[in-house]
């Protein structure tokens, strides 16, 4: 039931986020006005050297102090503010939205490749499951989440999505089926680069959660979409896999198929298969992942969620319906139907 719609443009030119509001908006019976969200990239250029940890906090004593304490311990907070907000009517204010502006001291972490990545997912499971009232829920680098309980519009007039502009764009009106509606279990689901939004049901999730959890991430909101953004982490950031071999992981070719592939490609889907089988996502889903060099749309095997993707000029959109990309750019170059477990790309020019 979920609305999900994306956009990237190539050339990296910024957009506001009016568009995609009223795009989401379009899409409210997918929703039940129990969780809706944005993500944007390049939204923090004076801060584009710092990670950008945007935080829940239930309030500014306990839980903040806490978490100062953790951060400094770490490394240097250049600056932090409660994310500005304005008070909406049909908006309960559970959580108070938190931004820091923070540098990892990549000398605590000898040894590791990625010092700064690691630290700071280090501190994302930290945090999040061991101080209690605070929640992180954006931890990238000029890249910011913004989500609520509510409406699609009513979240974008809470955080003033028209002030923020971005060369990616994610947004997702969430219709909960298996877990109630707060404001953690809203999508976008961030870690370090990667953010998600996601249509549908993972019904492997026992399994993939176990099979992420046994490389030390700990899942904490209640959602199968979470996995997802830390599987893209492991398998993308950690293992080093291109794209289409990760999506060819979450989504691959059935074995009758492979059987029936030429030499190279059997080999090639049969390793995937073998590497990655607790990663493989089953049930009825739609996932669009972004990155700070791109976007990447997919379902599952059997299509079981609709997708569609469209072009016009720089831009690549990808969402539940037609009619939300054209309420954000009637004016289409190309419309096209993805195939069942068929990755839609679009990168950046570099």
């Amino acid at each position: 039931m979920c609305g999900i719609i994306s956009v990237i443009d190539r050339s990296k030119s910024g957009m506001d986020g009016s568009r995609i509001k009223h795009a989401l908006s379009l899409m409210n019976e997918r929703g039940s006005g129990e969780g809706a969200g944005y993500a944007a990239y390049g939204v923090y250029p004076d801060f584009s050297e710092y990670y950008a940890l945007h935080v829940f906090f239930n309030n500014l004593v306990e839980p903040k102090g806490s978490v100062d304490e953790i951060l400094r311990t770490w490394g240097e907070i250049e600056f932090e503010e409660e994310i500005p907000t304005v008070e909406q009517p049909d908006l309960r204010r559970t959580h108070i939205p938190w931004r820091y502006f923070f540098k990892p001291d990549i000398s605590l972490m000898p040894g590791s490749t990625t010092p700064e990545e690691d630290i700071v997912t280090m501190l994302v499971m930290k945090i999040n499951t061991t101080i209690q009232g605070a929640l992180v829920f954006s931890s990238g680098k000029n890249i910011g989440v913004f989500k609520a309980s509510g409406w699609p519009e009513t979240v974008a007039d809470f955080y003033q999505i028209d002030q923020y502009e971005g060369y990616i764009w994610l947004a997702h009106n969430r219709y909960p089926t298996n877990t109630s509606g707060w404001w953690g279990g809203a999508h976008p689901f961030n870690l370090l680069d990667w953010s998600v939004v996601h249509n549908g049901e993972i019904t492997s999730y026992g399994t993939n959660r176990r099979y992420i959890e046994s490389y030390g991430y700990r899942c904490t909101m209640f959602t199968d979409t979470e996995v997802v953004a830390y599987l893209c982490d492991l398998l993308g950031r950690k293992h080093g896999l291109p794209e289409e071999l990760m999506v060819r992981a979450f989504a691959p070719p059935f074995w009758d198929e492979i059987d029936r592939m030429k030499e190279a490609d059997c080999t090639l889907n049969s390793a995937i298969r073998l590497t990655y089988g607790s990663a493989l996502m089953n049930g009825p889903f739609a996932i669009v992942v972004a990155t700070a060099d791109g976007i990447v749309g997919f379902t599952d095997r059997i299509k079981l969620r609709p997708l569609i993707a469209a072009e016009a000029g720089d831009r690549l959109y990808i969402s539940s319906e037609e009619a939300a990309i054209r309420r954000m750019e009637p004016n289409l170059d190309r419309v096209w139907m993805p195939k069942a477990g068929e990755p839609v790309i679009g990168r950046v020019r570099v």
